[in-house]
């Protein structure tokens, strides 16, 4: 009959220290692996590898008549600069990708989607916002006033974006049929569906300026 080991002979007992021992070398490597882990998640982002980017770069370009200057970061888009730096808000981050014209703005008296445009390639231009296109005497520009009057809106989110588009549209002389305004704002999307207000508004401030 098979017998268990006594607990009195002298090799049960250095085995039992062995492997008190080894436990306990367990315990310690793993309680100093979490310390040291712990401390590392403590350190932050101050102790990390630092990013490949530089840190900023400077830019100084003039917006609605007034010129600034500051440092962005290379990723920047013109959108965020524009709304997250300089607190304009009315370029709208509809898609980010392009494809809605909701963050319209002017760059030298050209349309472009700001969501795709570098802030850094703003360096030495003119930037046009909504924002600015409020007269000096405190009126409104011919474009907002015939989105007023024909109704060309209805939650009013990509409404900057098309007023600067359809302003461009004027100015580019692709305002002269129903057709030639739908072409060329097919870019900017109206959820809402007020395609036919926008065409009638943008036809009644081509009138005007003839």
């Amino acid at each position: 009959m098979t017998t268990g080991p006594d607990p009195s002979s002298q090799l049960y007992q250095a085995t039992q220290v062995n492997r008190r021992e080894f436990v306990l070398s367990v315990l310690s490597v793993a309680a100093a692996s979490g310390a040291v882990s712990a401390g590392e998640a403590q350190a932050g982002p101050a102790d990390a590898a630092p990013q490949v980017h530089a840190g900023g770069v400077p830019l100084s370009f003039e917006v609605n008549g007034r010129q600034h200057s500051l440092t962005v970061d290379p990723r920047t888009s013109a959108l965020d600069l524009l709304r997250e730096r300089l607190r304009l808000s009315g370029a709208k981050k509809g898609c980010d990708h392009g494809q809605c014209g909701a963050c319209t703005i002017h760059v030298d008296g050209r349309r472009v989607v700001s969501c795709l445009t570098p802030a850094l390639q703003l360096e030495g231009r003119r930037v046009d916002t909504i924002e600015g296109l409020q007269r000096p005497d405190g009126s409104l520009h011919p474009m907002q006033q015939a989105f007023i009057d024909h109704d060309a809106l209805q939650c009013g989110y990509c409404t900057p974006g098309q007023i600067m588009a359809a302003i461009a549209c004027v100015r580019e002389g692709n305002a002269g049929s129903p057709e030639r305004i739908k072409e060329t704002m097919s870019g900017n999307l109206c959820r809402c569906g007020a395609y036919n207000g926008i065409v009638a508004a943008i036809g009644q401030a081509a009138a005007e300026k003839a």
